[in-house]
């Protein structure tokens, strides 16, 4: 049997508009569903309207409940292009903190330690990772455009000590630097964040992951994510502790944001209650869908102070 054989068959826009109909979809106009699946993939779309599939015994069958609509799945796509937008500019601001705070901790350290193993922490001496790691530092930096790495060309013949270091860096790059870092160096960093440097290192992990689902346009809606942070002892942060919830789904990861901008201390929290309170009303998808309580707003001053 040739490969080709095992998959699908192709179907044109109106087939797909078809399809949704047979199934129990009120599609709206014809013309203007065929439309949409030309801006927006088919199976893309499949993720918002899961929710909607009868369910029979443990099972999603492939036809919907009575009363679906593609303008309703269409408005749940849009509310989580906002959320994830908003993420994203969230995770910027934290990014960007982090990448000061590490600059200045190891430039306490030595100008260059980001390129002296001898100067750093126990991990950069095991294994490969350091060297991968400074394979891809340097990698960027031979391929960098930035004005400030044409100085230290021009000045110092490249070598960039590292406050201008990580601004090469992305968010994957800058924790791997981060558990390079000397213990002390790490724990000034992570005391900033209220957290200890281990759980620091959790949280940078699990939301670089988040930070990269938003990148790559992935959904946040009815998503569970695959690391979950370890968590500061009971008592520590009352504010994280009456959040308490699934810290696996998206609104769990979106609470550790909303953490850090806090103690980072960057300014109002305003972008993700103002995004989360977008969802559509649709009686099958309450905001438990993305792991939020319907209390949300009341439980915790993460979220009510900013709401």
């Amino acid at each position: 049997m040739r490969l080709h054989e095992e998959v699908k068959a192709f179907r044109s826009y109106d087939s797909q508009v078809e399809l949704l109909r047979e199934r129990g979809m009120d599609v709206g106009d014809q013309d203007a569903a065929g439309g949409l699946l030309q801006r927006v993939n088919y199976y893309r779309l499949s993720g918002y309207w899961y929710p909607f599939r009868r369910v029979h015994g443990d099972v999603r069958q492939d036809d919907f409940c009575t009363g679906t609509r593609l303008s309703d799945i269409v408005a749940l796509y849009e509310f989580d292009a906002r959320l994830r937008a908003a993420t994203f500019a969230e995770l910027a601001r934290i990014e960007l903190a982090i990448r000061a705070l590490l600059g200045h901790e190891l430039g306490r350290v030595d100008p260059c330690a980001h390129l002296e193993p001898n100067l750093l922490g126990p991990t950069a001496r095991r294994g490969d990772q350091y060297l991968r790691w400074l394979r891809g530092y340097e990698a960027e930096l031979s391929q960098s455009r930035e004005d400030f790495v044409a100085h230290h060309r021009q000045r110092y013949g490249g070598r960039l000590p590292v406050w201008a270091a990580v601004e090469l860096l992305d968010w994957g790059g800058l924790t791997y630097l981060y558990g390079f870092a000397p213990r002390q160096a790490q724990d000034a960093i992570a005391d900033q964040c209220g957290l200890t440097s281990p759980q620091l290192t959790s949280w940078l992990k699990a939301l670089n992951l988040l930070r990269n689902t938003c990148a790559h346009h992935g959904r946040l809606f009815n998503r569970v994510h695959t690391l979950s942070p370890k968590l500061p002892r009971i008592g520590r942060h009352p504010d994280l502790d009456a959040a308490a919830c699934n810290w696996s789904r998206t609104f769990g990861q979106l609470t550790l944001v909303q953490f850090l901008l806090d103690r980072l201390q960057l300014g109002r929290r305003t972008l993700l209650p103002a995004a989360l309170k977008t969802l559509p009303t649709v009686s099958a998808v309450p905001l438990a869908h993305v792991g939020a309580p319907s209390d949300w707003q009341e439980r915790s001053t993460l979220w009510r102070s900013a709401a």
